[in-house]
């Protein structure tokens, strides 16, 4: 890592490691959103399609939080979704302010066939990664996700 931030030794450990985490994820998902945009999906379509195949209809506000998404975001991403048929929205009469999304037919024809697709590319990118490692892996990136969220600064 360059040394244009100066600090001590732990501060200099901590900027070098975010800086490779960064780098790390942003190659990941790039490849990952390529594989998706091949299929003619965003990552976060894709992401939507697959919460809605394992878990079933979804309120919308629910989804939004599953893929870390704003409400207006989630709007656009679901409204694009549905204009291509593969999703529609569910409205209750009790209150019809509860949107519910729910996959078509054509909605579940396209996850089922995209998804192994995806899950196999995660799959070869891990494999990098020996058990151990991926078990540290993981126990570190949860660690440091819930320390980050009482410190987060705006």
């Amino acid at each position: 890592m360059a040394k244009r931030f100066s600090g001590n030794s732990g501060e200099l450990a901590q900027v070098d490691a975010y800086v490779k985490l960064m780098r790390c994820a942003d190659t990941v998902q790039g490849i990952l959103a390529r594989n998706a945009e091949a299929n003619g999906l965003t990552l976060s379509q894709l992401g939507v399609l697959e919460i809605l195949l394992h878990l079933g209809p979804q309120n919308q506000k629910d989804l939004a939080g599953k893929i870390l998404r704003s409400g207006a975001n989630m709007t656009t991403i679901i409204d694009n979704l549905e204009k291509r048929r593969f999703v529609h929205r569910l409205r209750t009469e009790e209150d019809r302010r509860n949107i519910r999304i729910e996959l078509t037919a054509e909605g579940r024809k396209t996850i089922e066939e995209i998804f192994p697709l995806h899950m196999n590319n995660i799959y070869r990118m891990m494999s990098a990664l020996t058990e151990t490692e991926l078990e540290t892996l993981a126990e570190l990136t949860r660690k440091l996700g819930l320390a980050a969220r009482p410190r987060m600064s705006v």
